[in-house]
């Protein structure tokens, strides 16, 4: 079995909703690291020197990689990314894994339907 990291960044308000939806379309857990920053192509605004930008997140997923196109696509819609500034996701490649045997034990039948 192979396996896919997909990351996002997302406004925080979106993090629920696309926790939810990714392990609708097959995702087994996330990591969530809170509030990080980025830079993207519109300088942010500020008010007195203090920043107008909204909270973010980073959520990574460990996923099968047969799933991981439709959680992708999944984190876009319900991450609203169609708006400028609104996230970003990607997935890269993972060589290997560990502690992921129990994951893999669900993960084949939901994988043998896909194929």
């Amino acid at each position: 079995m192979h396996f896919k990291l997909i990351v996002a960044l997302v406004d925080d308000t979106h993090t629920e909703p696309i926790l939810d939806a990714a392990r609708d379309k097959g995702a087994m857990g996330a990591t969530v690291v809170s509030r990080v920053r980025g830079e993207g192509v519109d300088v942010k605004k500020t008010f007195l020197g203090l920043s107008l930008e909204t909270s973010r997140d980073m959520l990574l997923f460990l996923v099968e990689e047969h799933l991981s196109r439709e959680i992708l696509e999944t984190i876009e819609r319900v991450g609203d990314f169609d708006r400028s500034g609104a996230g970003i996701a990607f997935q890269i490649d993972v060589e290997d894994a560990v502690g992921v045997g129990h994951q893999m034990e669900l993960l084949q039948s939901v994988v043998d339907e896909k194929l």
